[in-house]
């Protein structure tokens, strides 16, 4: 700002000051943060990847687990409920005790749980275990982003954030890739002890070394976000990865990191001080818990707080109603032919259970989960390109506005391909929403509560998303038209509580 400019023209014998925004911009922008956007964006398509893998193993594992239907979408559920403690659990922590050093838990309890699922023959330890590996899951996806964002200049933070947010779109490749590629080799089939170890365990210990790989790269390699450590009075520390970061952005050239001190706003110098010093340790740790979600609901957030709930249960519920369920309803559409609610059937009988038929897989499933998860792509570069541009909330209103029109087609097509080319336009147009959903949860909220303000919205919208996942489980047998209208509505509902939102295009981080 100006105010840093004067104060390195008159640099003599006093220090140099600079506010957050101020010394971000004076470590200059490049290597360090294009390493950072790979390490995040990494961890981010772990998360996917964890998530889509049981959608992706449905059509074969429901034989060897004995699922009917109802089965299946309980399953799907069970990693949306673990992450929806996870997210606030985790995103509270986060704000009490860093950003980094939880990232590197949440991401080594999704990994090795993920991994240890493979190893069960029952239905309710696979159950138990995805559940447990989507507290993992749930943590890390709003951690990544408050962590990422704050090492971020806040004329590249929309485009930033929107790029990390693509890594999902590449996770939903690796996922539907690896399950293209090992799925339907019954070859790799041996006995393991008394379980039969199939294709698709294989393929859910392979899906769980992303996340693994990653907390081991935080673990070893990453630094604390520099906002936080301001917000916790650090200045040392902050200083230390400022200096880290103008390093790596500024190798090879004459010039010097000028800031020798930070300025800290009082507030958030004393925002840590509650839970570092005097009091009991359990109490202290509890109000601290539920305390996020009394400031997030105060007289000046409140809108914005309820109107983001409202979004992100109408985008997940719609999204992952539809998208989890993308590998069955190819499935249907391939076995009967037409559209996949032509083929109507109930199936949560114990006896059409074992007259279900998984093997010889049908390769073209996943191909087709592969160019579904693939159309991702124009929506992301669209965002990039327009995210500084246009701001989140126009991108925001009409995605999901759109979004509800491709789902209303999902329903009104009668061919497979057809329902192949809407589900691709979905694909790309919903990925929109969540792209600017990301920028927008970022900038509304302060430091010490982005994370926990992040978690409370993760934990909306895996309620959504568990609703979504019964609600398909249970009535696309029964009724599978009004399922996928029930989406485009809810969709509609969305799109306009985001009308309500503030604009938030380069607006400073607080």
């Amino acid at each position: 700002g100006e105010i840093f400019e004067q104060k390195k023209a008159g640099r003599g014998s006093h220090q140099v000051a600079a506010t957050f925004e101020e010394a971000v911009e004076e470590t200059g922008f490049g290597t360090f943060h294009a390493v950072l956007l790979v390490i995040c964006g990494w961890a981010n398509a772990s998360d996917a990847i964890e998530i889509l893998c049981v959608s992706f193993l449905l059509p074969t594992a429901r034989c060897d687990l004995h699922l009917n239907t109802a089965d299946m979408g309980w399953l799907t559920a069970s990693i949306f409920l673990g992450m929806m403690i996870g997210g606030y659990v985790w995103g509270v922590l986060a704000d009490l005790k860093g950003r980094q050093r939880i990232l590197v838990f949440s991401l080594a309890v999704n990994g090795v749980f993920g991994a240890v699922s493979s190893m069960v023959s029952k239905y309710w330890q696979f159950l138990l275990l995805r559940f447990i590996s989507g507290i993992g899951v749930g943590g890390s996806i709003p951690v990544i982003f408050s962590y990422f964002s704050e090492f971020q200049p806040r004329n590249k933070r929309g485009r930033m954030v929107s790029a990390l947010a693509t890594f999902w779109m590449a996770g939903n490749i690796v996922a539907a890739g690896l399950a293209w590629v090992v799925i339907p080799r019954t070859s790799l089939t041996f006995q393991l002890g008394s379980i039969h170890f199939q294709s698709w365990r294989l393929f859910v210990i392979l899906c769980s070394i992303p996340s693994l790989s990653s907390a081991l790269v935080y673990a070893l390699g990453m630094p604390e976000s520099p906002k936080y450590l301001m917000q916790a009075g650090r200045e040392e520390d902050a200083l230390r990865v400022f200096q880290r970061m103008f390093y790596w952005n500024n190798r090879g050239t004459a010039r010097s990191f000028s800031v020798e001190r930070l300025l800290i706003p009082p507030a958030e110098t004393g925002s840590t001080k509650f839970h570092e010093n005097g009091g009991n340790w359990c109490w202290r740790h509890i109000v601290k818990g539920l305390d996020p979600i009394r400031k997030i609901l105060a007289h000046k957030l409140r809108v914005t707080s309820i109107t983001l709930s409202v979004i992100f249960f109408s985008i997940s519920f719609g999204y992952y109603g539809l998208w989890m369920w993308f590998p069955e309803l190819l499935k249907r559409m391939e076995t009967g032919g037409g559209s996949a609610c032509s083929n109507i059937r109930n199936s949560s009988s114990a006896e059409d259970v074992e007259n279900v038929t998984c093997y010889p897989v049908k390769t073209v499933v996943y191909k087709e989960g592969f160019i579904i998860a693939a159309a991702n792509l124009p929506g992301n570069i669209f965002t990039i390109l327009l995210m500084d541009l246009l701001g989140g909330k126009v991108l925001l209103c009409a995605s999901l506005f759109l979004s509800g029109i491709c789902a209303f087609f999902i329903w009104e097509v009668s061919t497979k391909a057809q329902s192949l080319v809407v589900s691709c336009i979905f694909s790309g147009i919903s990925v929109i929403a969540w792209n600017s959903l990301d920028v927008i949860g970022l900038e509304l909220y302060p430091t010490h509560l982005r994370s926990s303000a992040l978690g409370v919205f993760t934990g909306v919208s895996r309620i959504a998303s568990i609703l979504g996942n019964i609600v398909f489980g249970q009535l696309v047998d029964m009724n599978c038209a009004v399922t996928i209208l029930l989406v485009a509505v809810i969709f509609f509902i969305g799109s306009l509580a985001c009308i309500k939102l503030p604009n938030t295009k380069h607006i400073e981080l607080s």
